[in-house]
């Protein structure tokens, strides 16, 4: 991780101002959090530079609350799972910046955590402010940043700090950018990507710097049927982006050039109702009946993917094969990840996995605890895969 600063560049810890940054953007109903699992995977990073007695000042963002107070969209409720998930009591300042802000970071002790109020609350967090970003910066002697779910985003608190202040990267930042280095940039080859998902139109810039950089591309969910409709083939009446063939086209020429081996489903699970355990059959990708809808691969196809993973040293994921929501159209999904698990866990394979459905996507087919890596960055990550820089990460780049 040579490329990137780390806590382990930063120093002696002890009486620092720490500005933490973090992604406390979780799940709440009814003023309480439903799903702490953001919260959990960054308290190591708290917990190793509270122990090293820096004071630590978490910086974070909750909804979109336009650049003003809104008091539905404070991160004041998040205190008590914060505090229980690390074992020790949070502080909590009223403002990130100004007097509630000063006051709170320097009645802080060594090893003391402390939670600033939504970045979100100033027009200038979004705006990059400079003013904005000074104040933030008023209240740290270091910055690292931890959210790379939001380094996708040149904010204030996210990118702008990060000139300010000496920058590093967290724990967890770090682990993210090892595995996307592995995963895309100095991978162990064969490398498979597999790409699903409902629309083609949401994955172009995904799918075009993929063709030129893996060596195998699965592409299943709703975005297959737009190539297999490129193709010739009918697809009755499946999710298909029609007016998107030409760009389809393009896409598979561009594969052949860079000598990328693109996989699509060779046999479908088709049906005629969107539902769960809606009546079914497997069909050839070529005989779908008029009125039947694609909703999972078929057998064959999963043997295909299986195949491949059976080739390759590394495997890229984002995006479902089928409606893995629904039974039985989440067997493909299923059987294709338990697959690359067991590789996984067998040392043959390094694994790495985001976006939202796929997390939800692995957790459901029990193995979200077996890849390599799996990001809960959706928009970040997809960006990564789109070969695009991120803000937040470049700005944690060593120098020389």
């Amino acid at each position: 991780m040579s490329a990137f600063r780390t806590l382990d560049d930063a120093g002696a810890l002890k009486g620092k101002r720490v500005l933490l940054r973090v992604d406390l953007n979780v799940p709440m109903e009814g003023g309480r959090v439903t799903d702490a699992t953001r919260i959990a995977r960054v308290v190591p990073t708290i917990k190793e530079i509270a122990d090293k007695g820096g004071k630590v000042v978490l910086l974070a963002h909750f909804g979109r609350p336009k650049g003003k107070p809104d008091p539905k969209e404070s991160l004041k409720p998040i205190l008590p799972t914060l505090s229980e998930q690390l074992g020790r009591p949070v502080a909590f300042a009223e403002d990130c910046v100004g007097e509630a802000a000063a006051q709170a970071v320097a009645a802080l002790q060594d090893g003391d955590v402390l939670l600033l109020e939504n970045t979100r609350y100033h027009a200038g967090e979004e705006k990059n402010d400079a003013d904005f970003t000074r104040a933030l910066a008023a209240n740290g002697d270091l910055y690292v940043n931890e959210a790379f779910s939001a380094a996708h985003r040149a904010h204030a608190s996210t990118e702008g700090l990060a000139h300010r202040l000496p920058a590093y990267a967290g724990r967890l930042m770090q682990a993210e950018l090892d595995a996307l280095t592995q995963g895309l940039e100095d991978p162990k080859r064969p490398l498979i990507a597999i790409v699903g998902g409902a629309k083609v139109s949401t994955k172009i810039d995904l799918l075009e710097n993929l063709v030129a950089k893996v060596d195998m591309l699965v592409i299943g969910g709703g975005m297959a049927n737009t190539f297999l409709h490129a193709q010739g083939k009918a697809v009755g009446k499946s999710l298909c982006e029609k007016d998107l063939a030409d760009t389809a086209r393009r896409i598979l020429a561009k594969a052949e050039a860079e000598g990328c081996e693109i996989i699509l489903p060779a046999d479908a699970l088709v049906a005629r109702e969107f539902k769960a355990n809606a009546e079914n059959e497997t069909v050839r990708v070529d005989a779908v009946p008029e009125d039947a809808m694609i909703l999972d691969v078929g057998a064959a196809s999963i043997a295909t993917v299986d195949g491949a993973i059976d080739r390759a040293a590394t495997l890229v994921w984002n995006g479902p094969l089928g409606a893995f929501e629904l039974t039985p159209f989440d067997t493909g999904t299923v059987a294709v990840a338990q697959h690359a698990a067991r590789r996984t866990k067998a040392g043959q394979l390094v694994t790495v996995a985001g976006g939202g459905d796929t997390v939800a996507a692995l957790n459901h087919a029990g193995v979200g605890e077996d890849f390599s890596y799996v990001s809960t960055a959706g928009g970040a990550f997809l960006e990564w895969l789109e070969g695009k820089a991120l803000p937040g990460v470049e700005a944690l780049r060593a120098k020389g």
